[in-house]
């Protein structure tokens, strides 16, 4: 695939939760706000993050988050990620990559996300992982997408089944983190899940949950 139909693509949700959350692709020039976020966050991010990242929490140079970024950037160019930078009112707050894509008859992908603790339980997290899902659908033309979440993360867990994802099963020893295999549960939503789209479904939850504390 020479490029990826629905890449580069920013997407903006002005105010759902009070705040405007965007997605813009990740730029070599975040490399700066991007490490002081994971520095200044490392006790917060580590039980969640391969032992032996791209980007090691404890690294205090800029170059391994170049890297990074140039290496995300040319995987979205080939069309096997999408990465972006979520931003909470034009401030950088995380990271959220739909990568691992499969073409062909799967038209698969994987998606991970990240995010400062000071943002955690404000709904940024669900509301870029919706917009994000619904762009994969609609707009690059993906068929299903997967989260692989430990099981001890119910924060995260919490965003994917408020979303509808549907729980698959437990990956035993899935990947290695914080110095050991570790278990992961899939998490799963396929585009006949969300015929409306995902960010309509998580909009009408919130406006529920408003009225109902109200």
């Amino acid at each position: 695939m020479a490029r990826m139909r629905g890449w580069p693509a920013t997407l903006i949700e002005p105010g759902l939760v009070g705040a405007s959350i965007c997605l813009r692709p990740v730029r070599a020039r975040d490399a700066p706000a991007w490490r002081e976020m994971r520095v200044r966050n490392a006790a917060w991010l580590r039980p969640w993050e391969p032992t032996n990242p791209e980007t090691p929490l404890y690294r205090s140079g800029l170059g391994p988050y170049v890297a990074m970024a140039r290496a995300m950037r040319r995987e979205a160019r080939r069309g096997q990620a999408l990465p972006w930078v979520v931003t909470y009112n034009g401030r950088f707050a995380g990271q959220l990559t739909v990568g691992s894509i499969v073409w062909g008859s799967a038209r698969a992908a994987q998606v991970g996300y990240w995010i400062g603790e000071e943002w955690a339980g404000h709904g940024v997290t669900p509301t870029a992982l919706a917009m994000a899902i619904d762009h994969c659908f609609f707009a690059v033309g993906l068929h299903r997408v997967e989260a692989s979440i430990r099981p001890e993360n119910h924060a995260s867990r919490r965003v994917v089944e408020k979303l509808g994802f549907r729980e698959e099963g437990i990956r035993r020893r899935h990947l290695h983190i914080d110095g050991a295999w570790r278990d992961h549960l899939c998490y799963a939503l396929s585009v006949e899940d969300v015929p409306g789209g995902v960010l309509p479904r998580w909009r009408s939850a919130l406006g529920a949950a408003r009225s109902g504390a109200g």
